[in-house]
């Protein structure tokens, strides 16, 4: 461990010097880099994905993921708190594709079932930011993608899944990890306050109550971002009058930030 680790008490990974190493085994093979023990390479798929049939895991698993969270449906990726599990999907840190390119196309079935149930490779996250979509997460690695918010425990517990099953690194995702590690005091899963106790919890006495009539200029019986903008209420909180009647996808009290 680094000697600034040990003397401080901090358990996490800190960056490391990348060093050369040959691969190949026996047989000799094409000098890579390494850091942290993790070889820096070029994804390859070297044999067919297949999510359904080869990482499969129980949906139940959800409820030892709120376990870890002390009993809370939490979303780290942005600090959002939900009703229930119902609103989250089950989100894995290191995505099963991204583990499959990175040494786990030549791992038996039984190895990367044990992946996809691994508590720790997993978490939380809303729809919105788990799932494929212009700002979602997908399927892709810290090169491609971080986090709104608890960027330094995301990327340890990258660095510690892929250590455990021997993954590999692309050079991008080396570039990521490892200048976020080296600011990071503590890798920590940060638990953020809750937008309800941050906002106001009154109003100005002078809106009205009738927010469709005010802000709902299409008369859909709906209010739109555009139409919240158009009257510079943006960002709107659960407790303004116009929330009711907007669309709030990733359920955290707050619309057209």
């Amino acid at each position: 461990m680094n000697k600034f680790a040990i003397l401080f008490g901090l358990s996490f990974i800190l960056p490391s010097k990348v060093i050369a190493v040959t691969g190949g085994g026996d047989q000799g093979g094409p000098a890579y880099e390494s850091w942290q023990g993790l070889i820096i390479k070029d994804e390859n798929r070297c044999s067919a994905y297949d999510k359904k049939a080869d990482y499969d895991y129980d949906q139940n698993i959800e409820d030892a993921i709120v376990a870890s969270m002390n009993g809370q449906v939490y979303g780290p990726y942005t600090g959002s708190y939900f009703e229930s599990d119902s609103e989250t999907d089950i989100e894995h840190i290191v995505a099963t594709s991204e583990a499959h390119d990175s040494g786990l196309c030549s791992a038996p079935v039984s190895i990367r079932k044990a992946f996809a149930s691994d508590l720790l490779n997993l978490t939380l996250a809303s729809p919105k930011v788990n799932r494929c979509s212009k700002t979602g997460k997908c399927g892709f690695d810290a090169g491609e993608w971080l986090p709104e918010k608890n960027k330094c425990w995301f990327v340890n517990r990258i660095v510690q899944v892929k250590q455990k099953y021997k993954l590999s690194i692309d050079l991008n995702e080396y570039h990521a990890l490892s200048s976020i590690l080296m600011n990071c005091t503590s890798t920590d899963m940060i638990y953020h306050s809750k937008v309800k106790s941050l906002q106001p919890t009154t109003y100005d006495t002078s809106y009205p109550t009738g927010a469709l009539s005010i802000y709902d200029d299409n008369q859909n019986g709906k209010i739109s971002c555009k139409e919240a903008r158009n009257h510079k209420i943006t960002p709107v909180y659960s407790g303004h009058p116009a929330y009711p009647y907007m669309n709030d996808r990733d359920g955290d009290g707050v619309v057209c930030r």
